[in-house]
Formats: structure tokens, C-alpha cells, sequence
């Protein structure tokens, strides 16, 4: 792993309360992927901008996804980009295919269900409004992923209490750890 890591916010942005911002201001060579829409989001393009900002990247970056974000990275494992990622930190993966999810993500339904071709782990919550308990570990399953439930959190997010996340990034810099091995 070179160091690389781009996060991948969900519908409608991380703010700047969300842990994503938090931990985006204290690594600043860490990098937002930046989106043309984050409020009506199309699946082609920011499977295409995700593509571009690896890209960009010196080396195969880890993705720091949450929520749609989540949805993003899957996706973009199975377009066939010819880029590679190092790994992936997928935190409560929104369920696009539930017909309670808040708006049409253009493209991102269904979800894909195939292995992702590196590392990854997801965290997932035991009430998230976005996701099931049983979906988030079905979406693990089918990823490869190793997934870790931490209670009721929520969407894992600011509104759900979860600003500057120590334990996530606690997680994630374990999981870093793991692929420098």
C-alpha cells in the first residue's frame, strides 16, 4: 500500500461534523472524491469520477466509503476499470435496493453482489435506517468483506452521534496497519 487514501462520501455529502470530515482535517493528504451531484446522484458518473481521482492516485489508494459511498466503491470494483484500489473501509452500506431508501441513486440498483477484488471491511450498525442488520452482512458475505458490527449507531453518522469517531478510526488505521503487512 502507498499511502493513498481517497474517501467516498454518500448522498448529499459528509458535513462537517461527519467523522469523514474529522478525519479528512487531520490527514490532509487524505483526499474527497468529488462529485458533479451529491444531492441526485448518477451512478456512471461518479463511478467515472471515483475512476478519475484513482487516477490521479501514486499508488492503488484505500477507499474510506460510507453509506452510498459504499454502493460507489462496489460498483466501481465491477466496471472492469483496469485501476486498482488497495482496499476498502465500508462503513454502514446504504441498501439502494430497499424501497425505503430516500430518493432513485440514477443506476446504483441493484446492489452488486460480487466479491471485490481487495481487502475490505465493513462496519455496520444494528439499527441503521438505511440498511438491515441482515443486508449489511449479506453485502459483507458477498464482497469477501470482514465485517464488524459496533451496536446501535445508527446511519453512523453525525445525526446519529458519531462526529469525530475515534473507535472508527481506530478500525480503519488497524485495517491500514493490516495491509502494509
Amino acid at each position: 500500500m502507498d499511502g493513498d487514501v481517497l474517501i467516498l462520501s454518500g448522498l448529499w455529502d459528509s458535513g462537517p461534523q461527519h467523522w469523514q470530515s474529522h478525519w479528512e482535517a487531520r490527514h490532509p493528504e487524505w483526499r474527497r472524491v468529488d462529485h458533479r451531484d451529491f444531492n441526485d446522484p448518477v451512478k456512471d458518473e461518479w463511478v467515472a469520477e471515483l475512476d478519475a481521482a484513482i487516477a490521479a492516485c501514486t499508488g492503488a489508494p484505500v477507499l474510506v466509503a460510507h453509506s452510498l459511498g459504499c454502493m460507489l466503491a462496489a460498483h466501481w470494483a465491477a466496471s472492469g476499470s483496469p485501476l486498482r484500489a488497495a482496499g476498502a473501509f465500508l462503513v454502514a452500506p446504504s441498501d439502494v435496493d430497499a424501497p425505503s431508501y430516500p430518493i432513485d441513486p440514477k443506476g446504483f440498483a441493484p446492489v452488486p453482489f460480487a466479491p471485490l477484488p481487495f481487502p475490505s471491511l465493513v462496519v455496520a450498525s444494528t439499527n441503521d435506517a438505511f440498511v438491515s442488520r441482515e443486508r449489511a452482512q449479506a453485502f459483507a458475505a458477498a464482497w469477501g468483506s470482514r465485517y464488524v458490527e459496533i451496536g446501535d449507531a445508527g446511519h453512523v453518522n453525525a445525526d446519529a452521534g458519531y462526529g469525530d469517531w475515534p473507535e472508527g478510526e481506530r478500525l480503519l488505521l488497524e485495517f491500514l496497519a493490516q495491509l502494509r503487512k
